[in-house]
């Protein structure tokens, strides 16, 4: 019997069925089994009649009275998904019909009959949908969105208020359904990076609402996956202290770039070339002496917030967020200095310019330029928490077995009053040795996931260190024997100091691994600035023939990068096929799953 079946209590199945389910489910995403499980609870709910085939087709649409509620998320980074998951978890766990999907899966001519819907919707950099949403919010948005007079809905928006177009997305989103005849359950939910104190409260509503809604629909009947969890219970509320195997500096410059190597050893954690890897940081302990000693506030003093208590060091060493200046406790600082500057900063007007004013700036840069009295715990109540940081996975469980590696750009430079400033993970990463134990998880990235059928071609855009999810990428590809072409485009600033990974493309390239490599240098003295963009447009027609081919492309790296590539995208399809006919172009590759970003 296959390993993945439990053993604690009795399955009401033969031995042969069991294998079967196991088999079917082993290697199902979150979404597909949600699918399944709304599947399997109709069967449940219907006279069934002689034995049916499961086919790969949308199930008849039910009558109104019996629909269940639908909850859709579009998530970029996996905060969306996370809450969505969790909400449509709890609604089963309630016995209430309900179905989860990702926005890039929802049919949407199903919006029209829908009764009763929650979006779960992040903004991304300066008002940007998340990837997989940009279908979903072009659709409700456009002239295409049918009247929604039956329709009740709530939307909980995700965002940065740093940001100028905070929580845009989930506004257009609420304001349009609303101009479309729906009805509001209840406010818009605006999560700052502070997620989990707007999101808590709104989706305890969303599932009080629920009940109430559905509560005289037959319920839904709950269906349990066949399979342990993933890592034995690891997840982002309970890390697993992994190991440093390696930390190895690999770029020459002045960038401190780190190849780092995580032993995942008896910790059950599983990946998929794509998938994250999650780090709970700490502040460097400079950085938390500096905050004490410039606000005078004593280190060992106890602090009790939220029903916690830590000496106020622990607090702000491991608990809130110190590297990253967000506008809510720039907000709460100028109310204590009574600073007419920076309160005019903050005027709604001023957003671009409070944006720029933030790069670059951590908490003590305010305390000191800015000065203003504070008690220990008025400050750890204002502080955001401190949230666990992203790495993109740079390697192949099939060729690493029990690791994880990781590329990493130490975040460290010298700040205006000539003191050294850091990032909170990066900075930890960077300083520990081998031996030392760090507490991560696996994220998963469903939407970055190398095609199912190894034939297709793999074309690979990642400047920097968002190179390291294709270096998983190639190990994979190589590991499970893939015939297709892997095409890969890397950009740095120096040939000499920046090349990552040199020696490896390089053997990729001897072997057959890597058929194709384009790079990018912007800095070198000789050479007119050069980034992959660039080298994009060179190779356009033979890129766009790849395309035709059936080639999936992948982009890794900043927001900025992201939309200069997708810029030049969008020429190099329009040279071939005109100009308006490239975005509708690129939207296709999309929604096929064919063209996936993973940008930050």
């Amino acid at each position: 019997m296959s390993s993945a079946v439990p053993s604690p209590s009795p399955l009401p199945f033969s031995e042969e069925e069991a294998e079967l389910l196991a088999r079917l489910t082993e290697r199902l995403d979150s979404e597909r089994l949600w699918w399944l499980s709304g599947y399997a609870a109709g069967l449940a709910r219907a006279d069934r009649g002689p034995p049916r085939v499961l086919q790969a087709v949308p199930a008849p649409q039910p009558e109104p009275a019996s629909q269940p509620l639908t909850i859709v998320y579009g998530s970029q980074t996996g905060n969306a998904q996370r809450i969505a998951e969790s909400l449509a978890q709890r609604v089963q766990d309630a016995g209430l019909p309900v179905r989860l999907l990702r926005a890039d899966a929802y049919p949407l001519r199903e919006l029209k009959q829908e009764r009763h819907l929650y979006l779960v919707v992040s903004t991304q950099g300066d008002g940007d949908p998340p990837d997989d949403a940009r279908g979903l919010v072009e659709f409700i948005a456009g002239r295409r969105a049918p009247e929604l007079k039956q329709l009740k809905y709530a939307v909980l928006a995700l965002g940065d208020s740093s940001y100028p177009q905070f929580c845009a997305i989930g506004r257009t989103l609420d304001e349009r359904l609303a101009a479309l005849g729906a009805t509001r359950l209840f406010e818009r939910g605006e999560a700052d990076l502070d997620i989990d104190a707007i999101a808590a409260p709104w989706t305890q509503r969303a599932l009080d609402f629920a009940a109430e809604a559905l509560k005289t629909q037959a319920p839904l009947a709950t269906v349990t996956p066949l399979r342990a969890a993933a890592g034995a219970g690891f997840s982002r509320e309970k890390p697993y202290a992994a190991e440093v195997l390696a930390n190895q500096r690999i770029a020459l410059g002045a960038k401190d770039i780190r190849h780092i190597e995580l032993s995942l050893a008896d910790s059950g954690l599983r990946y998929e070339p794509g998938d994250a890897l999650g780090l709970w940081p700490r502040n460097p302990p400079a950085l938390v002496s500096a905050v004490l000693e410039t606000l005078s506030l004593d280190g060992d003093e106890a602090v009790s917030v939220a029903g916690q208590t830590l000496p106020l060091r622990d607090w702000l060493s491991e608990k809130r967020e110190l590297t990253k200046l967000a506008r809510p406790f720039v907000a709460r600082h100028a109310e204590r200095a009574g600073n007419a500057g920076l309160q005019a900063l903050l005027a709604p007007e001023n957003s671009g310019t409070l944006g720029h004013w933030l790069e670059g700036r951590q908490v003590i840069d305010l305390l000191r330029e800015q000065p203003a009295a504070w008690s220990a715990e008025a400050l750890v109540e204002a502080l955001r928490p401190l949230l666990p940081r992203l790495y993109s996975i740079a390697s192949s469980q099939k060729a690493v077995g029990d690791e994880a590696h990781l590329t990493v750009a130490h975040v460290e430079y010298a700040a205006a009053d000539g003191d050294a400033r850091w990032g909170a993970a990066s900075h930890l990463l960077a300083a520990s040795d081998e031996g030392a134990r760090l507490p991560v998880y696996i994220e998963r990235n469903e939407r970055f996931r190398l095609p199912a059928d190894g034939a297709r071609d793999v074309v690979m855009i990642g400047p920097g260190t968002g190179v390291a999810p294709f270096r998983g990428f190639v190990q994979e590809r190589a590991a499970v024997g893939a015939s297709g072409r892997n095409w890969l485009f890397f950009g740095n600033t120096r040939f000499r100091e920046d090349f990552l990974y040199q020696l490896e493309w390089q053997r990729a390239l001897k072997s057959g691994q890597l058929q194709r490599l384009d790079l990018a240098f912007s800095r070198e003295r000789s050479l007119a600035k050069t980034y992959v963009q660039h080298r994009l447009r060179e190779h356009g027609r033979e890129l766009y023939a790849w395309l035709e081919g059936g080639a999936h492309l992948y982009v890794c790296g900043g927001i900025a990068m992201g939309k200069d590539v997708h810029a030049a995208l969008s020429e190099i399809v329009a040279a071939q096929r005109g100009r308006d006919g490239a975005e509708d172009y690129l939207s296709a590759l999309q929604q096929q799953g064919r063209y996936a970003r993973d940008v930050y």
